[in-house]
């Protein structure tokens, strides 16, 4: 008999392209981490420190639609690669940190523009802009023995077959291993963590109704609708 006074939450998966599924354990968010964005958010784009905040694992939602959220009218669209980690450490060297990567994936950072807008003006974290249920749709993370590490490569949003983000993964101001490595000095990292990797200049605002599709050269693309 269980002594756990109420039941036990599930594990949280997302699939994988290989028909397994891949349990999340943290989700960590790198902010502006494409000088371009870091531009139109108002920011200079020269190389700072990277920063970071969470998403929460169930935020993760592989359905391929996507529920307009309440309390905003300002919801925004932002593509970004997915990175899932087999293992971890701390102080994890930067020559060595691809070596606990599984796999790369498309993914999408929702955010509630205004209500992030109104937390950055109070100095307030961001959580209620950005860890809001199925605030981050995902598409199969593809392992590394199929698709290596991926450095370069285009990446669009689409959204009702309109052009909005296009970037490239060479843009990144931090690269993975990097961020793997300063994350890893902060937090001790674990099978199971995912992080996403910034988005390219182009996020606007979606409605009901509208189609987006997220596409990563060599990944594949994540179409999601907005309900």
């Amino acid at each position: 008999m269980s002594d756990t006074v109420i039941p036990v939450p599930q594990v949280h998966v997302i699939p994988t392209s290989d028909g397994g599924t891949f349990p999340v354990r943290r989700v960590y968010c790198i902010g502006r981490n494409f000088a371009a964005h870091a531009v139109e958010m108002g920011h200079d784009p020269d190389r700072e420190p990277p920063f970071f905040f969470q998403k929460n694992p169930d935020n993760l939602d592989a359905s391929g639609s996507f529920p307009y959220p309440p309390h905003s009218s300002d919801v925004h669209h932002e593509v970004e690669l997915l990175v899932g980690l087999k293992s971890g450490g701390t102080d994890i060297p930067v020559d060595t940190a691809l070596d606990h990567v599984w796999g790369y994936g498309v993914s999408l950072d929702m955010t509630r523009r205004d209500l992030q807008g109104e937390a950055k003006k109070m100095g307030r974290p961001w959580e209620i802009g950005k860890a809001f249920e199925r605030s981050g749709p995902v598409g199969p993370l593809h392992p590394v023995s199929k698709v290596g590490h991926p450095d370069h490569g285009q990446v669009t949003l689409k959204v009702n077959g309109d052009l909005r983000q296009e970037g490239d993964l060479n843009q990144m101001i931090w690269k993975v291993p990097e961020m793997i490595s300063y994350l890893s000095e902060y937090f001790e990292l674990r099978a199971g963590d995912v992080i996403m990797a910034g988005t390219p200049s182009g996020v606007d605002a979606i409605s009901r109704g509208d189609v987006m599709e997220a596409t990563i050269d060599g990944l594949g693309t994540l179409t999601v609708k907005v309900v």
